[in-house]
């Protein structure tokens, strides 16, 4: 089969390109890697990785966002403290602020419902559908062959989801080149089991976030539960501790410089494989435009949330999110411009078209994709400026639900199968737990200085480029005017009911002909704007459809090339389970400097200031000074917090436990180096590194700091 045959080219040619230890594998492929892996330090069977059913890939579990493991038989599940922290933050007021103070439940009767919405999610089957999903499009192109394609991926999901305990989706692999039907068992009820302070698992912030030398115990624990016979089921008193199949051993010994370690994990998005003219607009457009934004978007938050406030409560994890995204995209660009990727991804096309054009089939086949995509990409920027600014009055939660309420009630005209993706009866559970959350995610007076920022920069754009619908709904024909503009807000939101949480889940049930009625002014906006959002959709996906010929072609003509010049050929991350691997290992930044692998408690006291973010606990403070480090140097003169390693990773890796050739847990990815960010599009073996806290760190923190004894009692821990 052709599929199979594409699957073998990439690990063919990465078997023979070993200087850098680069690409997110899928499982399926390690065994065909098991002589690179075995050289560098794998001790268990490579064909066991490859196996989701068999430890240790059946103990590795994804949040729908961030990854995470089970650690003990009583479904504990570590992950990264920033992971969780949207549930901390929920479970936080200004009377007892465990963001702040941590968190810990001494018996699995004390954890905390996680934020409403939350989900562990075990792989459990992994097929290849790709024939399934392009059968009887060949001939269709635009929005036909988008329908087409979502029409199959509804059905085969439909298939699979007849048993309510699992949830599956259908991924893209290689920008359509391949289909994949995973499903994975979906565990709904998770609560919280310990937070270490603020001072530990945010310690070093936004200033270090991305840096090197970092000192950050990014880690805490959730709890996942079952009902009483073994089958997910929605939160109940009466639920019991999930039994997992496996679960992670711990090591108390860690790692050394040199050491093979290895990740498992769902990471998000890559791009290393879009052509020149999407990075050149990217860079130049997006990411400095995107960047600008969210930074006044947070400014705003804290300029309306006082400090210690509930409403700053409320939004922390919105804060925290925005800050990663800000300082990510400030690397990106800089990388970019002191870089050479895009005159790379130029000579990489100019090469690719030499040697497509040098083959008469060759040229028949792929003559005429990257200049076909090229147009497609082009015209799917032709509005980006003003659909950025509609998207970010749209961020208003208010608009947000509204809008979301709106379309649930048209789809819910259609049979289910028929409904958009989002809209679904499968999708129902996760709407209602949104409304739920933003009880707690919200405050009025925040939202509307947000939506009003936004709605004069969007009314600056020039008149052709905006919406008639959206100026008439926000009296913006004339332009802006910020008093008259104050004024209609105020009367929106006051005259509004989705501030309610009650009234908003009353919504959620009401047929289009109701809500047509309603009189809330949010409704009547999502009501009047509908038509011309839903014709920009249909726009967007009759681009979508001809780019789901184009750049599948576009990926195996690369595939072939790539193959003939002995390069690695690995699918972009997809948010699909992936392996990478590497070693321990420093780097050096820039001329002059070289970064060694392991930071230390005594650096940790050495940045303390007593001041948000470098606020170490007091006692964690004295026990440092004292040298109480018990059982936790692993034959280091201290204990380890943090690690490098040039494992190849990125967003959706958080939380990933990191595994030594024994399979046993030595760390959890929580980041990069400020200089690896850029890796989301171009990988350099020279500064790709992740960063780990440490597995003795976690363990010295549980034991010494916060006595959290009985976790590390049903923890089996590796001495």
């Amino acid at each position: 089969m052709r599929i199979k045959a594409i699957s073998a080219a990439m690990v063919l040619a990465f078997s023979q390109y070993v200087a850098a230890d680069e690409g997110m594998w899928q499982p399926h492929q390690l065994p065909e890697l098991e002589s690179i892996l075995k050289s560098k330090g794998l001790e268990i069977d490579a064909k066991s990785i490859s196996k989701l059913t068999e430890f240790p890939m059946n103990a590795v579990i994804s949040l729908g966002g961030c990854t995470a493991s089970f650690v003990s038989p009583k479904g504990l599940v570590v992950t990264n403290h920033h992971c969780a922290y949207g549930s901390i933050q929920y479970n936080s007021t200004t009377d007892n602020n465990i963001l702040e103070n941590g968190f810990l439940a001494k018996q699995p009767s004390g954890d905390l419902p996680a934020a409403p919405g939350s989900r562990v999610y075990v792989t459990k089957e992994v097929s290849n559908v790709t024939d399934k999903v392009n059968a009887g499009t060949d001939s269709l192109t635009g929005k036909a062959r988008f329908d087409a394609i979502d029409s199959k991926r509804k059905q085969l999901v439909a298939e699979c989801e007849q048993d309510e305990s699992y949830r599956c989706n259908v991924y893209t692999f290689h920008g359509g080149l391949e289909y994949y039907l995973i499903k994975s068992l979906e565990i709904k009820d998770v609560r919280l089991a310990y937070t270490p302070a603020m001072g530990v698992g945010k310690y070093g912030g936004d200033i270090d976030n991305w840096m090197w030398p970092r000192h950050t115990g990014d880690f805490a624990f959730y709890r996942a539960y079952v009902g009483k016979d073994g089958k997910p089921a929605e939160f109940s008193k009466d639920n019991v501790p999930y039994n997992p199949e496996s679960f992670l051993s711990v090591s108390a010994k860690g790692v050394q410089e040199g050491d093979f370690v290895m990740v498992t994990g769902y990471p998000g998005r890559t791009n290393r494989y879009r052509i020149a003219s999407e990075v050149d607009y990217v860079f130049n457009t997006v990411y400095p435009m995107v960047r600008k934004h969210n930074s006044k978007y947070v400014a705003l938050i804290e300029e309306n949330a006082p400090e210690g406030s509930q409403a700053r409560i409320a939004y922390e994890s919105t804060i925290a999110g925005y800050n990663n995204y800000i300082k990510n995209f400030g690397s990106m660009i800089e990388s970019f411009k002191k870089g050479s990727m895009y005159s790379r991804k130029q000579q990489f096309e100019r090469d690719l078209s030499t040697w497509i054009n040098a083959d008469a089939d060759r040229k028949a086949k792929y003559g005429a994709v990257l200049n076909e995509l090229s147009e497609l990409v082009a015209q799917s920027q032709a509005h980006y400026e003003r659909d950025m600014m509609v998207g970010y009055i749209h961020r208003s939660q208010m608009m947000s639900v509204a809008r979301q309420l709106y379309r649930l009630a048209v789809e819910k005209q259609k049979p289910d199968a028929e409904r958009e993706s989002g809209y679904q009866e499968r999708d129902m559970p996760k709407i209602k737990a949104g409304l739920q959350r933003m009880t707690r995610r919200y405050d009025e007076t925040v939202d509307k200085a947000i939506m009003l920022y936004f709605m004069e920069l969007y009314a600056a754009l020039p008149k052709e480029a905006r919406l008639a619908e959206v100026d008439k709904q926000l009296q913006l024909e004339s332009g802006f005017n910020k008093a008259k503009h104050q004024a209609l807000l105020d009367e929106m939101y006051a005259n509004s009911k989705l501030a309610d949480e009650k009234a908003r889940l009353w919504m959620l049930d009401l047929e289009l002909e109701q809500l047509n009625q309603s009189s809330d002014p949010f409704i009547q906006y999502a009501k009047a704007i509908f038509a011309v959002m839903k014709q920009i959709e249909d726009e967007e996906k009759e681009l979508a459809g001809k780019q789901q010929s184009a750049r599948p072609a576009l990926m195996e003509a690369i595939i072939a090339y790539n193959k003939s010049q002995n390069k690695p050929v690995y699918a972009d991350a997809n948010s699909t389970l992936r392996v990478t691997y590497g070693t321990v290992g420093g780097y050096s930044p820039q001329d002059g400097l070289v970064a060694t692998p392991f930071t230390s408690l005594e650096g940790l006291l050495a940045k303390n200031t007593d001041v948000e973010p470098f606020n170490a606990p007091k006692k964690q403070q004295q026990l440092i000074r004292e040298k109480v480090y018990g059982q936790y140097t692993g034959g280091m003169n201290t204990v380890p917090v943090n690690f490098l390693s040039n494992v190849d990773t990125t967003g959706g890796n958080s939380g990933s436990p990191t595994l030594n050739g024994k399979a046993e847990l030595v760390g959890l990815l929580f980041d990069g180096v400020y200089e690896s960010i850029i890796g989301d599009w171009d990988y350099d073996k020279n500064l790709n590194r992740s960063i780990h806290v440490d597995s003795r760190y976690m363990l010295w923190v549980m034991d010494k700091v916060d006595n959290a004894q009985n976790l590390l009692d049903e923890m089996k821990i590796v001495k």
